[in-house]
């Protein structure tokens, strides 16, 4: 199984407990109201704001929160201004970590991220130093949906790959198609994913066979995605069943 659909997995239940602490709200409110201070408060104009709005969407955020977060980020509203900082890095059993964060004190997410990292056994590195090994992709993930009639949807829109995880479905997609990907599938039926984005996936995927190991990144991919600055965490390694049952 290709390590970026074993974390989605884990990440989706994960995000399930985060909406009940409102968590997920947090991140999601900052990525709309970057991606209207970057790219305008049209979401028919803006990919980026549409692909926000729609994951709010999903997660049932309410609609006075999202045009709140809209106004705020066209600069109609009054709000903390973020920037964008991609940190790169290894975590435990050398896996390659990216971690893109929405930050109003670069200097203080700087410090916390490396904490994080080096806490865990991990090594935050230079810009670049493991880029190369993500490609960019379109990602639509489904639960409780028909595979077959999914694969054969996904193949007919033009998705590139299908990932499968102990019942969680991955569609994978260039950037540029994602959009059109996600309006066909909805018109085939499936129009209710559990999460829809521009993901960073994995070329080649690290197998942990080392419990303490395995243990110690699950920690440290947890203590980044729990940082309120972190809006997204990609790391290219794989869990054979044997250590996922020990793990729980």
């Amino acid at each position: 199984m290709a390590g970026h659909s074993k974390w989605a997995n884990i990440k989706h239940r994960k995000d399930a407990q985060d909406v009940k602490r409102g968590k997920i709200f947090t991140k999601l409110i900052r990525e709309i109201t970057v991606a209207a201070r970057i790219g305008g408060e049209d979401i028919s104009a803006n990919p980026r704001l549409r692909t926000a709005v729609q994951a709010a969407r999903s997660q049932s955020m309410p609609k006075d929160t999202i045009d709140k977060a809209i106004k705020r980020g066209a600069g109609n509203l009054e709000g903390v201004n973020y920037s964008e900082v991609r940190f790169e890095g290894y975590g435990p059993a050398g896996v390659a970590v990216i971690v893109d964060t929405l930050t109003d004190n670069n200097n203080r997410t700087v410090a916390d991220v490396r904490h994080i990292f080096s806490r865990c056994g991990g090594n935050l590195g230079t810009s670049g130093c493991v880029a190369y090994l993500f490609e960019q992709k379109g990602q639509i993930l489904f639960q409780g949906v028909d595979e077959d009639a999914l694969m054969e949807a996904a193949l007919s829109a033009g998705a590139d790959d299908i990932q499968v995880d102990e019942g969680t479905l991955e569609v994978l997609t260039t950037p540029e198609r994602l959009e059109e990907v996600r309006e066909a599938l909805a018109h085939a039926g499936f129009d209710q994913p559990v999460a829809v984005e521009i993901a960073m996936i994995p070329q080649d995927s690290v197998t942990i066979n080392d419990l303490k190991k395995a243990e110690s990144l699950l920690k440290m991919m947890d203590l980044l995605e729990d940082y309120d600055d972190v809006q997204k965490v990609y790391a290219n390694f794989d869990l054979p069943p044997d250590i996922m049952a020990q793990l729980g």
